[in-house]
């Protein structure tokens, strides 16, 4: 398969050390999120990538399946990065934590909220993912996202939408799309979607 200029200059021996760093985290047990869990969920996405989404962690459906953000929270983020017009295959996409936190309830897996210590734990793949993907900009999409990224609490609310300045990094806080499926009012969700997509159209120029 062909690569495209940046992944060429990235030399093979970069790509190779990224390779490594996924392999490693299959076997991460520096929390106890490890063990319950089906599989450590790495990042996925062009390595390196002007744009890197940072999620909180895998549900159930990337759980099973060992990739980010293919469950509804996932179809709804790439209907939004249509509508802003980012190509999703065009970007880097990720979780703070790499293990499906949850308590079982009968057959059904309810998701739970990291912890610090887990998102802290987790971080060193989180470091290696920026230190070899090099994104232009990275999206925090929710708190644990925003925790995670700028070490300490960043209230979306508060904070979304504005670019950061976070080493040689841009960064920029929004909403996770989970928090769409969870609106029932029919217009509230509609207009929060749009606000959404406007956030995340404010990456295009850092696409190129």
């Amino acid at each position: 398969m062909a690569r495209n200029p940046d992944q060429l200059s990235f030399g093979f021996a970069a790509i190779a050390a990224f390779e490594e760093a996924r392999t490693a985290a299959r076997g991460c047990q520096a929390c106890p999120l490890w063990e319950p869990a089906t599989q450590t969920v790495f990042g996925e996405g062009p390595v390196p990538a002007p744009i890197m989404l940072i999620g909180e962690q895998p549900g159930d459906n990337e759980d099973l399946a060992g990739k980010p953000f293919v469950g509804p929270a996932g179809q709804k983020l790439t209907e939004a990065l249509e509508h802003a017009g980012l190509p999703r295959a065009a970007l880097y996409v990720t979780n703070a934590v790499k293990h499906f936190k949850y308590v079982p309830r009968g057959k059904i897996r309810l998701h739970q909220r990291p912890v610090a210590a887990e998102i802290k734990a987790c971080r060193q793949w989180l470091e290696k993912e920026l230190e070899f993907v090099r994104p232009k900009v990275a999206v925090a999409l929710g708190a644990t996202a925003a925790q995670a990224l700028f070490g300490k609490a960043m209230p979306v609310n508060k904070n979304r939408g504005q670019l950061f300045e976070l080493g040689e990094v841009k960064a920029l806080i929004t909403i996770h799309p989970s928090y769409l499926l969870r609106i029932e009012d029919k217009a509230a969700a509609l207009a929060e979607y749009a606000r959404f997509a406007a956030d995340l159209s404010l990456l295009k120029g850092y696409l190129g």
